[in-house]
C-alpha cells in the first residue's frame, strides 16, 4: 500500500508535514500529520484522490493544520502579480483584492509587490 501512496508520502515530506505518522493495518494505509495550512493539507487531499479517486477505501489520512488562521503564506517572485497569485491559490485573479487587504501593512499599492515580500494568503 505505502508504494500505491508514495507520491503521497513524497509530498508530506516535501512540505515538512509535522508528527508525521505512516502506517499498514489489514489493506489500510494511515497516514496522519500536521500541515502548515489549509493550501498545503489541500494539496495532500489533492494527491490522494489523484491516486486512489474521490473515495478512496484504502488510505485513511487524519491531516490537521498547524495555522487555521490564513489559508497560506507566499513569497513573491519575479514576475509575479496579485492576480497571478489570487489565481494560483484561489482560481479567480480578481482575487487580488483579498490577498492586498491581507497585507496592507506591508503593501500600499496592489500594483506594487516586490520578489522576497512574505504574503499572508487568506480563507475566504
Amino acid at each position: 500500500m505505502k508504494a500505491k501512496y508514495q507520491s503521497v508520502l513524497d509530498l508530506g515530506q516535501k512540505l515538512e508535514i509535522k508528527d508525521g505518522d505512516v502506517k499498514e493495518e489489514n489493506g489500510v494505509l494511515y497516514v496522519s500529520g500536521v500541515a502548515k495550512n489549509q493550501y498545503e493539507k489541500n494539496l495532500l487531499w489533492d494527491e490522494i484522490k489523484k491516486v486512489g479517486g474521490e473515495n478512496p477505501s484504502d488510505i485513511k489520512a487524519d491531516i490537521k493544520m498547524a495555522d487555521t488562521s490564513l489559508y497560506a503564506t507566499h513569497t513573491v517572485e519575479k514576475g509575479e502579480t496579485l492576480g497571478k497569485i489570487a489565481k494560483h491559490y484561489y482560481g479567480k485573479p480578481m482575487k487580488y483584492v483579498a490577498i492586498f487587504e491581507a497585507n496592507t501593512n506591508i503593501l500600499k499599492n496592489p500594483d506594487v509587490i516586490h520578489p522576497g515580500q512574505e504574503l499572508v494568503i487568506p480563507n475566504l
